[in-house]
């Protein structure tokens, strides 16, 4: 490591300051007699102050209410003194179109600032300076530095090869001259794309449902497995779908999908396909669940049940009398042993 440490403070834009009628993200650093002082999150925490009469277009009945130390939220520029670094701010002329528009950029802003000062960090190499030659040139070029990083997660050489730094030398004859150079050196450019990649790539969604299922034909069981490879049927190469059994009568249907809309999507043509199967049998499904995302954890907790619900079938005796097959749809036993390829 270097003996001096390099500087990871800096802005998240080129320009220095925000532009007059713009909304920022700031934070509640502190309360004064006629106002609040802010940091402003995308400009390196400079501070800024919003005067309580800028705090709401209506009576201000409790300060309290309207504004805490610590609360994160989007305000509107009024003055900017370039001279003595003030900037005067008000919460009480943002529009809900310039909340939304504002917390999308900070958090699309705020990643790239994440992964730009774990580059500067893990290099050693000053975080300004990477602004400079490598953020600040694709904000200008894509309108946000997310849409080039978006690029570099597939393709990154055709977006940072083309990015230069000038450095000066002495040349033979004792003269200084400029020499353009690529922006960064290949070990920093491998780092960056690594971190791109860890911090951009699209994680898979889990969807999920939960139904129950009764068919008490003859040949009841069967009919299930052939609901069930018609659920399994609705899903497609990039929403694969799979159906098991919890414990009689109940089943799960999950997918695997980057776009959340088109998982719950296919998981309700499946439960569709499922229940059309079943009712040409005189069977019944009932959805428990709609499809939904889950969570890790619901993932986790769901396979611990089933897990649970598998030992304590092998602790059971085999033999269960007829009439608790029959009420639970006849599915256990031969979904278990059956070759469908269906396994819980």
């Amino acid at each position: 490591m270097a003996t001096n440490s390099p500087n990871l403070e800096c802005r998240m834009y080129e320009a220095k300051y925000p532009e007059v009628d713009q909304a920022v993200m700031i934070q509640v650093k502190s309360m004064a007699d006629s106002g609040a002082y802010v940091s402003l999150l995308e400009y390196n925490n400079i501070e800024g102050m919003i005067l309580f009469s800028e705090l709401s277009r209506r009576r201000i009945r409790s300060i309290s209410s309207l504004i805490k130390v610590g609360r994160i939220e989007p305000v509107m520029v009024l003055r900017v003194d370039h001279e003595r670094g003030y900037i005067d701010l008000s919460k009480r002329r943002v529009s809900e179109e310039d909340i939304q528009g504002c917390e999308e950029r900070y958090n699309k802003s705020k990643l790239i600032h994440s992964i730009m000062r774990h580059v500067a960090e893990t290099m050693n190499i000053d975080l300004e300076d990477l602004y400079v030659h490598v953020g600040w040139p694709l904000y200008r070029k894509y309108g946000h530095a997310i849409e080039a990083f978006k690029l570099i997660v597939n393709d990154p050489d055709p977006i940072l090869n083309s990015l230069t730094r000038e450095i000066k030398e002495t040349g033979p004859d004792g003269q200084e001259v400029t020499k353009v150079v690529p922006a960064l050196s290949e070990k920093v450019k491998d780092v960056l794309v690594k971190n791109i990649r860890r911090r951009m790539t699209p994680q898979p969604l889990k969807i999920r449902a939960d139904i129950e299922m009764k068919c008490f034909q003859f040949d009841g069981v069967i009919h299930i497995k052939e609901a069930m490879r018609k659920a399994e049927a609705a899903g497609n190469q990039d929403c694969p779908v799979k159906i098991k059994l919890v414990a009689p009568p109940v089943y799960v249907l999950n997918a695997q999908t980057l776009d959340k809309e088109q998982g719950i999507a296919v998981l309700s043509k499946a439960i569709a396909a499922c229940t059309q199967e079943i009712e040409r049998h005189k069977g019944k499904l009932t959805v428990k669940e709609a499809p939904r995302a889950v969570s890790e954890r619901e993932d986790k907790l769901l396979a611990e049940q089933m897990a649970k619900l598998g030992r304590e079938n092998e602790e059971r005796s085999g033999d269960e009398d007829s009439e608790e097959e029959e009420d639970t749809g006849m599915g256990e036993i031969d979904l278990e042993k059956s070759g469908t390829g269906i396994t819980d």
